[in-house]
């Protein structure tokens, strides 16, 4: 007798695995079979840590750093995200009002667990970056996506917010700049979220992670700038990931409302405890340390956006929105879809992807993932060696679809 397949959690059924870390992941293999594919899905600088943050990992290791710290970081690297906030932007917060975590995305997932439960929903603006709504709904809420518009440069609409409100609306969810657009929100439209969000009573969690790549001159708008009233009820969260090409290290870090860290500690010691005691070593002296890596890298990724953004003008019927920040650009295919390469009919962002991927050897992540169809997104975190190359090679395979 056959025993009976263990069954899963109705709540694990919901969720999707991370379609970037799937593609590139198959992109991987296929490189290490022997194809030629350029990577444009991966969402992390194509540069090395630091020198000094690396030394300051070993330093770690060679003095033994690798017992438990306390659960929301050691307080010397709370104590500088303080002072690093402080010192950029004027905002004064205290040690205990900071949680340090295994990377940005489990930040999210600790703020989720603690604010939102069966029958709340939370305003996700689309695009949007793909961990958004699994987060929300493994901690039983609703995501409730609001459609952002690519004429208006993805920035929201305050008059179309409204539309997507209820009574058990209990937050929203900003990232500016954006994943996968690279778009910002205007002080206008931070503005009238903010107004909403002190006449309703909502959580703010703003994901900062990309603000140290802007391109622009003038000052990144942001919502606590915009409005400082809303300190009490916006939850910020950021990292080292992307500012100082940290992804591996895994450190991640919340800043907000005693009370609403608090409640994310206890999620946090129930289930990874700290974060690892080398990494926060190693971020300790990213924080405290020169802040120049950041403008390098942003100095580097502006040359390699201008090309891609030449080039996908120069296709025909392709619209890309302009990044403000981060490294992707999130062109607009759909004009391609119907078409067909062989037997094959490009139905959409996902059919595009996989043709691009399996006759382009360009890996790319669809737009569906993001809450977007018609898009498809490219990093240019990458040599603009491989931005020559594969654009010369996105122009041949949009040509060959009939």
């Amino acid at each position: 007798m056959e025993s009976q397949k263990i069954s899963l959690s109705e709540r694990v059924q919901q969720v999707k695995p991370s379609p970037t870390l799937a593609v590139d992941a198959k992109a991987k293999a296929l490189k290490a079979a022997g194809a030629d594919i350029l990577n444009f899905s991966v969402g992390e600088p194509d540069f090395d840590t630091p020198e000094h943050v690396c030394e300051a990992g070993k330093e770690a290791i060679d003095a033994r750093f690798t017992r438990y710290t306390p659960v929301p970081g050691i307080i010397e690297l709370r104590q500088a995200i303080v002072e690093r906030i402080a010192t950029d932007h004027g905002w004064q917060y205290e040690p205990d009002q900071v949680q340090v975590c295994c990377g940005g995305k489990h930040g999210l997932y600790n703020m989720c667990q603690a604010l939102f439960g069966p029958g709340d929903e939370v305003l996700v603006p689309a695009p949007y970056w793909v961990s958004y709504p699994p987060m929300i709904q493994l901690a039983g809420a609703t995501p409730v996506e609001v459609p952002l518009a690519e004429e208006k440069d993805f920035d929201l609409d305050a008059s179309i917010l409204d539309k997507y409100v209820s009574d058990k609306t209990r937050g929203i969810i900003i990232n500016s700049p954006s994943n996968p657009t690279g778009s910002v929100f205007s002080k206008e439209t931070l503005a009238a979220i903010g107004k909403m969000a002190i006449e309703r009573n909502w959580v703010i969690i703003t994901d900062d992670i990309y603000d140290t790549i802007v391109y622009d001159e003038e000052p990144l708008p942001h919502i606590l700038d915009v409005d400082p009233r809303l300190k009490e009820q916006t939850i910020i969260l950021n990292g080292v990931s992307k500012s100082f090409a940290m992804t591996g290290w895994r450190i991640g870090y919340s800043v907000g409302p005693k009370h609403i860290i608090g409640a994310m500690n206890k999620i946090q010691s129930q289930s990874t405890s700290n974060p690892s005691s080398i990494a926060q070593k190693a971020a300790l002296a990213a924080v405290r340390g020169p802040q120049d890596f950041p403008v390098m890298m942003k100095e580097a990724f502006l040359p390699r956006r201008d090309y891609i953004l030449k080039e996908l003008a120069s296709i025909d019927k392709v619209t890309c929105v302009v990044p403000k920040g981060a490294f992707y650009v999130f062109p607009n295919l759909s004009a391609y879809y119907g078409k067909k390469f062989n037997d094959k009919i490009i139905d959409g962002s996902v059919a595009m992807a996989d043709y691009l991927l399996e006759e382009a050897l360009l890996a790319t992540v669809p737009g569906a993932a993001f809450g977007a169809d018609a898009f498809v997104r490219f990093s240019f975190a990458t040599s603009m060696e491989i931005i020559e190359e594969g654009m010369k090679r996105l122009k041949k395979a949009l040509a060959d679809l009939s």
